[in-house]
């Protein structure tokens, strides 16, 4: 996979570069990779980062920490307001040598914003003030453990299972619907996800709801209307919740804030 350079990472004076872009729903942007490190944070709206091994949903109160040369794709769940900011590989050593997901608190948010927003060039001690200070929450941001583990690619039926499932999680696609549209038999598909998954079909999607729900939950969207979008009663969703995370869905909300 070619290296992805984003706008002008050639000054060696510049130690981060920020980038900000807007992209519709439903746009795929294909796997690629940079050589500089990489904060994804959506201002606004809701993106899933594919890596080689994991998927990640991001709401505005999240951000992905990609370290230089990680491979990733990013598909767009809804209308994106999206702020990078771009590590060169000396400062990216300041941070984790694994893909993370940040929690970003009010502090974090305005860093990033403020540091697409500003002019470098017209106040560059002020500009060098705001990389360190949020160098500095990124080190003491708390990580998410939601994580959903992806197959390696090598069996495009179950890849694509995958991907479906994460478009769309519903209890209401049931397996053999899922499998049949990817190709394969639904004994052959339950065998390569515990082969290449570690895990079962309705363990694995159940992974994926509980990722949307928050995703959504951060975004406000009530609790009702998440459970019947993912084929559960109220009821039923909140007990699956708390069985998963040990708290109601308003409890976890609580926690985060």
């Amino acid at each position: 996979m070619a290296l992805a350079a984003p706008p002008d990472l050639s000054d060696p004076a510049v130690p981060v570069q920020p980038l900000a872009r807007t992209y519709p729903r439903g746009l795929y942007i294909e796997p690629h990779l940079h050589a500089w490190g990489q904060v994804l944070y959506a201002a606004s709206g809701v993106m899933w980062v594919e890596t080689p091994r994991e998927a990640l949903v991001v709401p505005p109160q999240r951000a992905v920490w990609l370290p230089p040369g990680v491979e990733h794709g990013i598909r767009v769940v809804s209308d994106l307001e999206m702020r990078n900011i771009y590590l060169r590989p000396a400062i990216a050593e300041t941070l984790e040598g694994t893909v993370q997901v940040f929690e970003v608190d009010n502090l974090l948010r305005e860093l990033i914003i403020a540091l697409v927003a500003l002019d470098r060039e017209a106040e560059p001690h002020y500009y060098d003030a705001l990389v360190s200070l949020a160098l500095l929450e990124l080190q003491r941001a708390r990580r998410s453990l939601i994580r959903i583990p992806m197959p390696d690619g090598a069996d495009r039926r179950l890849m694509n299972l995958c991907q479906a499932v994460i478009d769309d999680p519903s209890l209401d696609i049931p397996f053999e619907r899922h499998a049949e549209q990817a190709g394969a038999s639904v004994r052959t598909l339950a065998r390569l996800f515990q082969a290449g998954l570690g895990m079962g079909f309705a363990e694995w999607r159940r992974q994926v709801q509980l990722a949307t729900a928050v995703a959504q939950l951060i975004q406000g969207q009530p609790v009702s209307a998440i459970a019947r979008r993912l084929g559960y009663s109220p009821s039923s969703f909140t007990d699956m919740f708390r069985r998963a995370l040990g708290v109601a869905p308003s409890q976890y909300l609580a926690g985060l804030f």
